[in-house]
Order: C-alpha cells, then structure tokens, then sequence
C-alpha cells in the first residue's frame, strides 16, 4: 500500500495554488512549470478536484483555477478521496473475503492503520501545510556581501 502519483501531485498542486490564489486566479500551466507536472495531467486532476468543489475555475484572460473554499476547510484526506486516491492497506480493499473468501488473519491490523491514515489526513488542512511551506521559505537565510557590512562600520576587510 502506498499513495500514487496521482494523489501526490493532486496535494502539491493544491498548495501551489493556495500560496498563490490571493494574488488572483492561478493557471494550470504555472503549476505544470513550477512543479514539473505534466499540464495534461494537471487538467485531469482538476477536472476531478472541480467536481468535488475544492476548487472552481475562472475562464477568459487571467482565468485560471482558485478555491472554491477557505483552505483551512480542506484537508489532505479530501484532496486524496476527490482524485480518487485509494487508501488501503487491506488486500481485498475492505471487503473482509481476503482469503478463501474468509477475513485473514491480519484483517484487523491493515483495517486499523487504514482508519489511522484517514484521521490523520483529515487532521491536516491546506492551510497547514501553506503555513508548514511559508515558513520554509522564511528559514532560508538571505545572503549578504560581509564587504558590504564592513566597509559600512569603517571597517576594510583583510584581502588575501
């Protein structure tokens, strides 16, 4: 069991655009460029993210997509479940006839872990992971000429 492209892709677009969306509708396209994501691809998933209305669309020139609602509103588990993501650790996808049309052994186990998955994707919110990425981006130490620092002290930096 593990997540897809699919929904890994459908998450990091979503928070492409939500750090973007205040600025206006955000095109398919930059998402593609800045993400290395396919734009066909892109189109598909928002097809699919439209009609769960987690975003909505904005045709004519600066169109693009936004969100259809407040991103502290959307949580991982919905982006996941709109592209259709499954999320199972369980071999006969919930069904309880893993063998032998019987439950297995181990049926309990992967029905637990996949209700731990879907708690905790649903306890993180767009806006949790746009704060977790605003402040990456404030972490990144901006670089400054130590010449520059010096010589405006009087100070004349020692050459080699």
């Amino acid at each position: 069991m593990r997540l897809t492209t699919k929904g890994r892709f459908a998450v990091t677009a979503m928070i492409d655009l939500a750090l973007r969306c205040a600025e206006g509708p955000v095109t398919l396209a930059g998402i593609a460029d800045r993400q290395k994501i396919s734009l066909s691809y892109l189109e598909q998933l928002f097809g699919k993210l439209r009609r769960f209305e987690l975003v909505s669309s904005v045709r004519g020139p600066g169109g693009g997509y936004a969100l259809a609602r407040d991103m502290a509103s959307i949580t991982v588990a919905d982006i996941i479940a709109a592209v259709d993501e499954p999320l199972d650790a369980t071999s006969c996808g919930g069904k309880e006839n893993c063998k032998d049309e019987h439950r297995c052994m181990t049926h309990e186990l992967w029905t637990n872990l996949n209700r731990r998955m879907y708690e905790y994707l649903h306890s993180v919110t767009l806006a949790n992971l746009v704060e977790q990425q605003r402040a990456k981006a404030a972490q990144v130490s901006v670089l400054h000429d130590e010449r520059s620092a010096a010589s405006a002290k009087g100070v004349v930096p020692a050459t080699a």
